[in-house]
């Protein structure tokens, strides 16, 4: 799962909540800290061991709740709580070292990101300095998505998530203070309990929702507040706080060395962690094993130092695996540890701490003004360079035409002709009112063929397009993102199966019901016959690392198999066409990339992997074309010779991203599929009256 990110609760440094009616300075808190941001950078970083360092942002969560339900508690208890005050002191704690990360990552990001990179980052700049990245991010996470460790501002969707949160929660506080005092507990108790269920539901539903949007994370901050009303009561005995921090301890180690990217996260399994963090806040241990851990002098400054250490080591990764252009290896990612640590401290001391405490040099008034100031400007400069495309004009001429293969899609990789996944496009009345695009001729005759598939269906419509004009034929083009022309198979995520089914089964039935004669299956078969796309696909890729090759086919070729025996019978013939070679990096990209370095653009995997990876799904449609007498299409080798794969042609990439052609190129394609339509059209000459 390697969109999971955690940032640790925003440090308000609890030596400022000293003094009198205030919180006291616990080392013990700092040491938590410092127990939950170890392990989330080494996971970042790639370091082996810590699978589930991840879990660090349940452990934040908890503190965060715990502190800052106390702090807002108090005040209301004597009296004076106020909310310019509240936001004055997260405006002091938080915004200067996410101020001061803004600007070195926009600095970074001009220089080293593509176009379409450099359009995300603007978009998630924007959205984090209005607190919303967690919502841009959960919207993003689509099929043609860049990878999330290629967001230098994903980490930022945390906060935004904890500051939604002290956006209403005061506002819970004072409204329950003034009219149900008496009942704050249960009514903490009862929000939670929601939270957490609607979270496991969630879970089973779009695990991205779970894990970005507020009120799926609001009870672990809200099991920290209950912390804070002592809704159970402080042991008193040494023995037993040592033994509940201790407990603690185990439970959070128990999560972050035994879950790993294949835990289904957040729901349950967050509970342990958060677990974990809780009993170490309740237990105020001083004197037991884990007190001795967590106020070591060292655990505490790295507490102290987490949320600069947080902010900046995951754009420092970013950044890192931009320049080398792969996965970073342990040397790497424990040199990135040290910077970040470094820098970290320097932030801390230097940017953090003159915001800091009464005597700032920077009072209110100027502080909300500048606070104000900065995020406007983030997000006019996010507007600008989002809706300029990423400023294509930041590269040379000839780099601009190559990065400009990224846009070159036909129309019938698109909507309307395209069903996307946000259900934009033909719908299942569409379809069985055949109300699809057309391919070839127009013509007012029953279509001759149809083109279904998923979104390399629509990548390689232009090449039928262009052969059924040239042989004068009529057809119909009917695809949906990520959805293989295959009626009731089982899909991964499963959301898909339905979605999928839907359309699928509405085509099925159009094909029948109009006996169209031809039909073409178009998708990217290894993906499904592997049920895995390509490790670490996107701006950078590894072939040393072996694509997946498990077979897990079973359901693809039964349902393949009915589906091809079903049109048969008909009398539809099919047209099986073999997938494209996947190129594992973005083309345009990764060409425009090696250009502007000096170089070589020859960037595509080396023929024995695509070779490998092509194997299972290759056979699998020979064999089933052989069982039904169905015709086949390769597009391999037109794109492949003499043992090796272009990714350029005429100097312009072939390849729209990792896998889709560009139209310019599938339309020189179009030979491949003129004998089949052109014996389709004589099949019906001879057949009319």
């Amino acid at each position: 799962m390697n969109l999971v990110l955690s940032r640790p609760a925003s440090p308000a440094s609890v030596h400022e909540l000293g003094g009198q009616g205030r919180l006291a300075y616990r080392t013990d808190i700092d040491g938590l800290r410092a127990l939950a941001i170890i392990p989330v950078v080494l996971y970042h970083a790639g370091i082996p061991g810590f699978g589930g360092g991840f879990v660090g942002v349940d452990v934040f969560f908890v503190i965060s709740g715990f502190l800052m339900a106390s702090l807002i508690s108090g005040e209301i208890a004597r009296g004076d709580f106020s909310l310019v005050r509240f936001y004055e002191r997260r405006i002091r704690r938080i915004f200067p070292a996410l101020f001061a990360v803004f600007a070195a990552s926009s600095v970074a990001a001009w220089f080293l990101l593509m176009p379409a990179e450099f359009a995300y980052f603007a978009r998630s700049l924007k959205a984090a300095a209005l607190f919303t990245s967690n919502i841009r991010f959960e919207k993003e996470s689509g099929y043609f998505d860049i990878g999330a460790q290629m967001k230098p501002l994903l980490h930022t969707w945390s906060l935004a998530v904890e500051e939604q949160f002290y956006i209403l929660f005061p506002l819970l506080l004072v409204t329950i203070s003034r009219y149900a005092r008496r009942h704050m507990v249960p009514i903490l108790i009862g929000l939670l309990i929601a939270s957490f269920a609607a979270s496991t539901w969630m879970l089973f539903r779009s695990q991205v929702a779970a894990f970005y949007l507020l009120q799926f994370r609001a009870w672990e901050l809200f099991l920290g507040a209950l912390l804070a009303f002592d809704a159970i009561p402080a042991p008193t005995k040494p023995v037993v706080r040592a033994s509940l921090a201790s407990s603690g301890i185990l439970l959070i180690a128990v999560a972050i060395f035994g879950f790993s990217d294949d835990t289904l996260f957040p729901g349950p399994a967050a509970f342990l962690p958060c677990l974990g963090a809780a009993l170490v806040i309740h237990a105020r241990d001083d004197l037991g094993p884990a007190s001795r851990i967590l106020r070591a002098r060292t655990m505490v400054f790295v507490g102290l130092i987490s949320y600069s250490l947080y902010l900046w080591h995951w754009p420092i990764l970013v950044f890192s695996r931009e320049m080398v252009g792969r996965e970073l290896s342990l040397l790497h990612g424990s040199l990135i540890v040290l910077t970040s640590l470094a820098i970290a401290t320097f932030s801390w001391r230097f940017i953090e701490q003159p915001f800091r405490g009464r005597g700032s040099f920077v009072k209110r008034w100027p502080l909300f003004a500048g606070a104000a100031t900065i995020m406007v400007a983030a997000v006019g400069a996010g507007d600008y360079v989002a809706h300029n495309g990423g400023v294509p004009g930041r590269l040379p001429e000839d780099v601009q035409k190559v990065y400009a293969s990224t846009y070159d899609k036909g129309r019938f990789s698109v909507p309307p002709c395209f069903a996307d996944a946000d259900t934009t496009g033909p719908s299942v009345a569409d379809i069985r009112a055949g109300r699809l695009c057309p391919l070839g001729v127009a013509s007012s005759n029953n279509p001759t063929f149809l083109v279904w598939g998923d979104s390399h269906s629509g990548a390689m419509a232009p090449a039928i397009d262009a052969a059924a004009t040239q042989t004068g034929v009529t057809g119909l083009f009917a695809g949906h993102s990520s959805c293989p022309p295959l009626p009731d198979v089982q899909l991964t995520p499963r959301g898909n199966t339905r979605r999928c089914g839907d359309f699928n089964g509405a085509v099925r039935d159009l094909v029948i019901s109009r006996h169209i004669p031809l039909v073409f299956l178009v998708a990217y078969w290894p993906k499904y016959v592997h049920d895995a796309e390509l490790p670490n696909q996107g701006p950078y890729f590894d072939p040393s690392v072996l694509p997946p090759l498990e077979d897990r086919s079973a359901s693809v070729v039964e349902t393949l198999d009915r589906l091809m025996a079903e049109l048969a019978k008909r009398g539809t013939k099919i047209v099986l066409v073999m997938d494209v070679p996947e190129m594992g990096r973005y083309m345009p990209e990764a060409v425009a990339r090696a250009m502007v370095r000096g170089a070589p653009t020859d960037v595509a995997p080396p023929w024995d992997y695509i070779e490998k990876r092509q194997a299972l799904s290759r056979a699998i449609l020979t064999r089933l074309a052989s069982k039904y007498e169905a015709a086949v299409v390769d597009p391999l080798p037109s794109i492949c010779s003499n043992g090796h794969c272009d990714a350029v042609r005429n100097g312009l990439p072939i390849y729209r991203d990792a896998d889709h052609l560009t139209a310019t190129f599938a339309g020189s394609l179009g030979s491949l599929y003129v004998p089949l339509l052109s014996q389709a059209r004589q099949s019906l000459a001879t057949s009319r009256p």
